[in-house]
């Protein structure tokens, strides 16, 4: 049984047909990528799978249960962490405290705990935070743990991004476009990052990208959208050497990888 399969999802705004039919298994442990032309539909499918929209049609299942219908803060708990494409940091808040949040769903003293300052509440917090900062020590970015994320480069940004993601214990990571905007030399230390945090959880990992390479270094399984449908999947090669992937996604240039 696929750890996330999504069977015949489909979803329009209005007139406008953004998914259709679409269909996703991934393994334990496998990275898949979702490629295609800006406005193919990608983050909309991610949108779908983690409940920010509901489908009008098909079923999102996680270990076999359909999870169409709870609230994203209910998927997340029950095993898909995601990062955006647009980073969702808050100016106010040190990296540790960022990492710390993503804890908060396991954390169990309560409000009764928290207002009473309570010795299960101390023990649970001093935990979260011995957790988090071992996240950010695997994304190199312990060093600013009592920084504003806001004053951090860019690349480290992300990575605290990814490490909260990945504080959340997901068992399904999605990663939407995590190289974006990055120097070269920046989205290297990012393919090192995801290998990383794939190889020490065994994770599946589902991951949006536009930078080619990217995705070639990390993906097993390729599936490459055009107007919200899967035009062709297979490996890297497949994809690659595909004439309607070429025409679709860059003309008739060759696609570099």
């Amino acid at each position: 049984m696929p750890l996330l399969e999504v069977i015949n999802m489909s979803h329009s705004f209005g007139g406008l047909q953004a998914v259709s039919n679409y269909n996703l298994s991934l393994e334990p442990g496998q990275i898949t990528g979702l490629i295609g032309p800006n406005g193919a539909g990608k983050t909309t499918i991610f949108n779908l799978i983690t409940g920010i929209y509901k489908p009008d049609e098909g079923e999102v299942r996680l270990e076999g249960t359909d999870v169409v219908g709870q609230r994203s803060n209910q998927i997340a708990a029950l095993g898909i962490g995601r990062t955006f494409q647009e980073m969702r940091l808050w100016r106010h808040m040190t990296v540790l405290e960022h990492v710390k949040m993503a804890r908060y769903s396991k954390l169990s003293y309560g409000l009764f705990g928290a207002f009473l300052d309570s010795p299960k509440r101390r023990r649970e917090e001093e935990a979260s935070a011995e957790l988090a900062m071992g996240y950010m020590q695997l994304f190199g970015v312990d060093q600013f743990a009592d920084q504003l994320v806001v004053n951090l480069p860019y690349g480290a940004q992300r990575r605290v991004e990814m490490a909260r993601a990945l504080a959340m214990e997901p068992k399904v990571l999605l990663l939407d476009e995590p190289t974006v905007g990055m120097t070269p030399e920046e989205m290297e230390d990012m393919i090192s990052v995801v290998r990383k945090a794939h190889e020490r959880f065994n994770l599946a990992i589902f991951l949006i990208e536009h930078r080619l390479r990217v995705v070639r270094e990390l993906c097993q399984h390729v599936q490459a959208l055009v107007f919200g449908q899967v035009l062709v999947e297979g490996t890297p090669d497949d994809v690659q050497n595909d004439p309607k992937v070429i025409e679709a996604y860059i003309g008739e240039q060759e696609i570099d990888f």
